[in-house]
């Protein structure tokens, strides 16, 4: 006796792939959106910003409805997501892109070889000025904050992973290096001036104060970079020494701070980006000089930031009726340099890093 397999009837092509809009549809949108905020604008009579954001929105709003019609809910959700990220990458950028163009337009034409090598200190009326004597201020006096604070923050950050885990001590360690890392500069600035009045004498102005307070500002940032970096090494690789015999303080030297160089070579740029272009602190202790000053331990010392704001607030008269004063020019070309020195600063970063990250692969 044979037995009948029933079969289903087919009642359908079953379609493995879904419908979706063409790889020009986002292009296709963005000039239809673009075209018709331009309308309303020119009747409004608005500008370029409004323009673009106007148009974004009617981006936002129209291609998430074309894939909805097409692709349904899910691509509709998904290119509404889509757009809301790039949307926000756009707000991030465009205004850093602003930032950098206004102060490269207005800064470079001051830039140039009298400017960088010459001080405010004058020997004559006619006598160009620069600012060498703030470009050497701002290394010198940041150079003496980091001698400062990256060996303190480097060592705290390897009692906290490496010995004090869990302890009392430790606690309350992390604790201040939390509320450090939120106190305004200005107070960092009135700490070093009221410790050097107290010892060298009320009207005590000298550069290592400068390097004192912006060491307290940076101390905190290098611990807490530190200690993340620490604790992104395995474990297995603590243990596989200590199983060698190799004692605690020379696995911490040999394996577990060149395992975490890079990341902490980072963490002491970020700080030190974080400190250049403090200026509260250093009007307060470092004051301010139109000549050049060698020597971090004697005499006032004057910093880009300072000379920027100084050069602001007291701009002088502009030769030409309606021209710039000479006081607004070097504050620009002054401006540009810092963002200069710190974009360096990035680049020999991330050049160490690279160069002393443990090596990966075969």
């Amino acid at each position: 006796m044979s037995t009948v397999t029933p079969t289903r009837p087919v009642t359908g092509s079953l379609s493995l792939t879904a419908a979706k809009l063409p790889r020009f549809a986002p292009v296709l949108v963005a000039v239809v959106a673009a075209a018709a905020a331009a309308l309303p604008v020119l009747f409004l009579g608005w500008g370029p910003i409004a323009w673009a954001i106007l148009a974004g929105l009617v981006f936002l709003v129209a291609l998430p409805l074309w894939a909805r019609v097409v692709e349904g809910s899910r691509g509709a959700t998904d290119r509404m997501v889509t757009g809301l990220v790039w949307a926000a990458c756009a707000i991030a950028i465009v205004p850093l892109l602003s930032l950098l163009w206004t102060v490269v337009d207005r800064g470079l034409p001051a830039i140039n070889t009298t400017f960088l090598t010459f001080s405010m200190y004058r020997t004559d009326l006619d006598q160009e000025v620069g600012i060498y004597h703030a470009l050497i201020g701002t290394l010198l006096i940041t150079l003496f904050a980091a001698i400062i604070s990256v060996p303190i923050g480097i060592m705290a950050a390897i009692y906290l992973i490496e010995y004090g885990k869990g302890s009392r001590l430790a606690r309350w360690i992390t604790f201040l290096v939390d509320v450090m890392t939120g106190i305004p500069s200005i107070v960092a600035g009135l700490f070093a001036f009221a410790l050097f009045i107290l010892v060298f004498g009320p009207s005590t102005r000298v550069g290592i104060g400068g390097s004192v307070a912006l060491a307290l500002l940076m101390i905190p940032i290098v611990v807490r970079s530190t200690e993340e970096m620490l604790r992104l090494v395995p474990d297995e690789l603590r243990e596989a020494s200590y199983a060698l015999g190799v004692p605690k303080w020379r696995t911490i030297v040999k394996v577990v701070l060149p395992t975490a160089l890079g990341g902490i070579v980072t963490g002491v740029t970020l700080a030190v980006a974080r400190v250049v272009g403090e200026t509260a602190p250093l009007l307060l202790i470092a004051g301010l000089t139109s000549r050049t000053n060698f020597n971090v331990f004697d005499g006032r010392m004057t910093t880009l930031p300072v000379l920027i704001f100084t050069q602001n607030a007291n701009p002088g008269i502009a030769e030409t009726p309606g021209g710039t004063p000479p006081g607004i020019e070097i504050a620009w070309g002054g401006a540009l340099v810092l963002i200069v020195i710190v974009m360096l600063l990035n680049l020999v970063a991330r050049t160490i890093g690279a160069i002393f990250a443990p090596k990966t692969g075969h």
